[in-house]
């Protein structure tokens, strides 16, 4: 049976959450990530995208939408710093079609090849979550 670990989330605002869980899901930039207790240490940049956080065998994950931030698996846990963080329960379609319009300014702002791609790719993240929502 897996083990608890100690989880935090934390956004400029506020902390989220900081309990012990079973496992968690994180919107990697280089790809979703499972984190269990005894992960091995790393860190890794998050994009847009839904967190998912088990609390105990069997039970539904909670979802928090982030945006943003660094995902610190270390020997005590798994800390996420997000810049944006925000229920899933308490998001709005409006907010999400701001987050939206953001995204297209930084696409058609982008200087680079690099820059343009991480915007179009975190554009299309966005556009996916809003059309999940609205099937809810």
């Amino acid at each position: 049976m897996a083990e608890l670990f100690q989880f935090e989330l934390v956004s400029p605002e506020r902390q989220l959450l900081s309990e012990q869980v079973l496992e968690v899901i994180v919107p990697g930039t280089e790809g979703e990530f499972g984190v269990l207790k005894d992960h091995s240490p790393f860190m890794s940049t998050i994009q847009a995208g839904i967190l998912r956080v088990r609390r105990e065998q069997g039970a539904a994950a909670d979802e928090y939408f982030v945006r943003g931030g660094f995902a610190d698996v270390a020997t005590g846990g798994l800390t996420v710093l997000a810049e944006q963080a925000v229920p899933v329960a308490d998001l709005k379609v409006e907010h999400l079609d701001e987050q939206i319009k953001n995204a297209e300014e930084d696409v058609a702002d982008a200087k680079d090849t690099e820059t343009l791609r991480k915007a179009q790719d975190t554009l299309a993240r966005l556009i996916d979550i809003r059309e999940s929502m609205k099937k809810i």
